[in-house]
Parts: structure tokens; C-alpha cells; sequence
């Protein structure tokens, strides 16, 4: 088929090669513009770009795609059987929803209807599932209410963080999206309508989301937000006025110790923290602001924190 992928980020590298090893006509990759890196703010090209120039192909990076008669007339050019969504990160106008044969088709990294939006993966993790994995939908106006096309499980583990789901989830969407595609070519896939009743949001993450509140959740509901928070925003608490960035933790168990939530415990050289419902989060790894990360034990030991310490 000739298609036209749009995508920019790292979870989307491995669909595009996928496509390209199984032989699709790539007439033009569509990603996002270089953006300014580090503390040097050099421009960096996204991972798809560098991906798509290294296999000769044609990129194109528009600031902006709704109302770009340049960019429509490049597309009503190609004529491209299908256009190919993955993590692109721009909404996609009516105009470019109507232009393929087959449609627009989106790789979302959720089971939709759950989780809808821009953080898929953080939120299902955050939210404690035991269970997600990848679903090909046709795109309309809506933010990811277009029809199902085929859906793939995938186990989480007790461990994995965002970060190695991330990478579990972008590999093993990429032979979905060609398997799709075929389908959809010999007419065997039938779009699905989702359930609207039954979804989720997974909003864009903000800085305070990694903000731990100690009296509405439990150890295990703070530990399941770290692990989807990811790398970024992480976890974080305030003593003292400064933050104390949690880099590790486990729920614990503190002895039938009861306390109001956020109250440290210090027990063998462990920093204890009173979370909701009587559970308790042991902070393993940390680091305060302005300071080097390092084990709770260590911390410990340069601090002087005074047992019933509040983190607030």
C-alpha cells in the first residue's frame, strides 16, 4: 500500500520500521519540527525523523497541519491509501480524516475504551492495573472514540515501570499495525464501535501529579503512581520547605505503628512514611533538593530527621 506515517516520538519507531520491512510504500513521513535538547538547547531531530531519513525517506516537520493549504496539497499529491498514526502528537483536522480510502489508523497504547488521551500507558500503570496492551482504532474527531479495529493484552508486571512498558507495548504494536492493515486491504477486519460508556481519560501528566498526598492514598495506590509517573514526573513530597524526590519505594509493614498520614517513622536505618488507611510507604532511594540522590540509609545518617517528622 502507499501510505503516509505520521509519528514523532520513540514509541513509534518500531511501527514505521515494521512497516517498512513488510514492504508498504512509506511516499512521506510526517513527524513533528527539531526541537531544543539540554542545558546547550541544541536541536535535536525526533527519533522518527532520524529513523525515516536513515531508510531514504521522505519527512516532512509542519509547525502546524490544520489550515496548511502546502501541507493538504502535498497529501492530495500522494493519494495515499491510508494514513498511519502513531504518538504524532498533533490533533488530526477533518480534512486529512477524509482523504485515505481506508481511512486514518491510530496505534493507541490502551485497551479502549480505557484510557483515552495523551498518557495511556503512565495512567493505566498509575491506576494499578495488572492488565493493558495496544489497540488499532480509525480515527475521527474525537479524541480516540473511532471505532476498534484489533486489540492485543498485555500483562503488566508487579515491577515494571512506565519506562519498560513504554518499550514492551511500541514493540509489540508494530506487527499489530501491519497485520491491521492487511485486514483492513483484504476486507477481513470489521471496525468495532467502542463503548463510550465504559471509558477512561488519561490526560496530559503535569508537575503535580507527582506530588505524593499522603492522606488520600494508600502505600500501594503511591508505589503504583511512581511506577506509572515514570520518568517524569516521578514522586515527590516537601520537608522543610525543600522537595524530597522519591527514587525508590515499596508499601511496608510498620508494626500495628498507627500515625497520621505523612508522619515519618524511622526504623533499622528505613524512612517509614503514614500513608491513608493505616498503610506505610518505605522510601528506599531519595533525594533533596539541591543534594545528590542517594539510599534512604544514607540519608538518614546526614540529616538529623527527627522521627515524626511530617512530609508534606
Amino acid at each position: 500500500m502507499k501510505l503516509v506515517f505520521c509519528g514523532t516520538p520513540r514509541f513509534a519507531v518500531p511501527t514505521l520500521a515494521a512497516l517498512i520491512a513488510a514492504g508498504h510504500e512509506i511516499a512521506l513521513v510526517v513527524t513533528q519540527p527539531d526541537r531544543p535538547v539540554g542545558r546547550a538547547q541544541e536541536m535535536v531531530a525526533p527519533p522518527v525523523k532520524q529513523t525515516a531519513l536513515a531508510a531514504g525517506l521522505a519527512v516532512t516537520q509542519p509547525e502546524k497541519i490544520r489550515n496548511s493549504m502546502e501541507f493538504r496539497a502535498q497529501l492530495e499529491r500522494i493519494a495515499p491509501d491510508a494514513i498511519v498514526v502513531v504518538a504524532y502528537g498533533r490533533i488530526i483536522p477533518p480534512w486529512m480524516l477524509a482523504l485515505p480510502r481506508l481511512g486514518c489508523i491510530n496505534l493507541h497504547a490502551s485497551l479502549l475504551p480505557k484510557y483515552r488521551g495523551a498518557a495511556p500507558i503512565q495512567w493505566a500503570m498509575a491506576m494499578g492495573e495488572a492488565v493493558t496492551g495496544n489497540t488499532t482504532m480509525l480515527l475521527e474527531e474525537g479524541l480516540d472514540t473511532g471505532p476498534i479495529l484489533l486489540q492485543q493484552e498485555m500483562p503488566i508486571a508487579p515491577e515494571q515501570t512506565a519506562v519498560d512498558l513504554f518499550d514492551v507495548l511500541a514493540k509489540a504494536g508494530a506487527p499489530l499495525m501491519v497485520e491491521t492493515l492487511a485486514g483492513l486491504e483484504h476486507g477481513t477486519i470489521t471496525p468495532k464501535p467502542q463503548d463510550h460508556a465504559r471509558a477512561t481519560l488519561a490526560p496530559l501528566l503535569t508537575r503535580d501529579d507527582g506530588h505524593m498526598d499522603f492522606a488520600a492514598r494508600t502505600a500501594t495506590e503511591l508505589k503504583n503512581r511512581w511506577r506509572g509517573f515514570q520518568p517524569w514526573p516521578g514522586a515527590y513530597a516537601m520537608l522543610h520547605g525543600k522537595k524530597l524526590i522519591a527514587h525508590g519505594m515499596d508499601a511496608a509493614e510498620a508494626g500495628g505503628l498507627a500515625a497520621e498520614p505523612g508522619t515519618v517513622h524511622i526504623e533499622n536505618h528505613r524512612l517509614l512514611v503514614a500513608c491513608a488507611r493505616n498503610t506505610w510507604l518505605e522510601l528506599t532511594d531519595v533525594q533533596l533538593e539541591g543534594k545528590k540522590r542517594m539510599t534512604a540509609a544514607e540519608f538518614l545518617r546526614g540529616s538529623q530527621l527527627m522521627p515524626g517528622t511530617r512530609l508534606g
